[in-house]
């Protein structure tokens, strides 16, 4: 089989498992009387098995699910817009910049600080913070760039936060729903503490499901103001490294700001509220939006899959504990950061 067979075998893959995963909760229903598991989440736990049980994934199979990890997401968050309204965008998502904030400020203060303590490089843990605050493995990626890490560096950072961050989307549906929180409180923790957008939008399938409310979205409005952030951070150490480059007296960035939002600024938040702008305008039918919506969903499962193919549990524990003991506490920093707010200022988040 060539490469670009095994690409495209590797994206219709993914297809066919968001598709059956898609389908999964109607079975679930039948079983069930409700959803357990929201279709996004069967399909990465689906595709983790078989990426465990696969002897191998040569680079032209890892191309093709990474391919669909990344733009069927895109594609599904521009497709999610065009079922929101500003008022939702506006309401949740930028109500929870406080909170945004201070996990980020956080998230930074203890991944450098234990870090430094437990001997893990700057870089690892300048990535271990930018991926735990922001957008897992795209801030990673973002990040690398500017601070020039090294390929062990990005392998440290991306394990260190990918365990993770499938513990917490499997579990904060279940978790919120055990201790009693509101579907807005949920937003914010799901929004603000689970790292890839991919993720949010696998959990928030989950409580859509358990809370019987196709139209929540609450948690990925969150999620995409708080993917925003990436352009100032991307910003601050832009100008942190080139002054380290200045003081070592290496040369600096020849990137201006304006060069850095445009590399770092993500075009498919500009494509999502150009959708919900046209929603807003009323632009789509009730069947248009029942459209939208089943197909974002199906968009999610499939690229949920491409992220499960990611996840090698043996490579993970191979890249090192520190890394990874470091990416659980700037975790579980964040996590308890998000349902103190959540439960502390229950009566501004409603």
């Amino acid at each position: 089989m060539n490469s670009s067979k095994k690409k495209y075998g590797a994206i219709i893959l993914c297809l066919l498992i968001g598709f059956l995963a898609s389908k999964s909760t109607d079975l679930q229903e039948a079983v069930f009387k409700r959803v357990v598991i929201g279709g996004p989440m069967v399909a990465l736990l689906v595709s983790m098995i078989i990426c465990n049980i696969m002897p191998s994934i040569d680079k032209d199979f890892k191309e093709g699910t990474t391919y669909s990890s990344k733009q069927f997401l895109n594609w599904g968050i521009i497709l999610t817009g065009g079922t929101l309204s500003f008022a939702s965008i506006l309401g949740t998502g930028v109500k929870a910049l406080p909170l945004i904030i201070i996990n980020i400020l956080l998230s930074f203060a203890v991944a450098m600080l234990i870090g430094k303590k437990i001997g893990v490089t700057k870089n690892t843990s300048v990535l271990v913070g930018g991926g735990t605050c922001i957008c897992g493995g795209t801030a990673i990626a973002t990040l690398s760039r500017i601070i020039k890490a090294t390929d062990a560096e990005i392998a440290f950072g991306m394990a260190a936060i990918f365990l993770f961050d499938t513990i917490s989307a499997f579990s904060y549906p279940y978790i919120a729903s055990g201790i009693g929180l509101t579907n807005n409180q949920f937003a914010f923790v799901a929004g603000t503490a689970i790292n890839d957008t991919s993720s949010v939008a696998g959990a928030q399938a989950t409580f859509q499901a358990m809370i019987n409310d196709p139209n929540f979205n609450g948690a990925l409005n969150v999620k995409l103001v708080r993917t925003t952030m990436l352009i100032f951070v991307a910003i601050f150490w832009t100008v942190m490294a080139a002054k380290e480059a200045r003081q070592n007296g290496a040369a600096g960035t020849n990137e201006s700001i304006l060069a850095v939002v445009k590399k770092t600024f993500p075009m498919f938040i500009l494509w999502f509220v150009v959708m919900a702008g046209l929603n807003t305008m009323g632009v789509f039918s009730p069947k248009g939006l029942d459209l939208l919506k089943t197909v974002s969903k199906f968009l999610f499962a499939s690229a949920l899959a491409g992220v499960g193919f990611k996840i090698k549990f043996k490579d993970v524990f191979s890249k090192g504990l520190k890394p990874i003991a470091l990416g659980g506490i700037t975790w579980a920093c964040v996590a308890i950061s998000s349902y103190l707010f959540a439960f502390l200022f229950a009566n501004y988040i409603g």
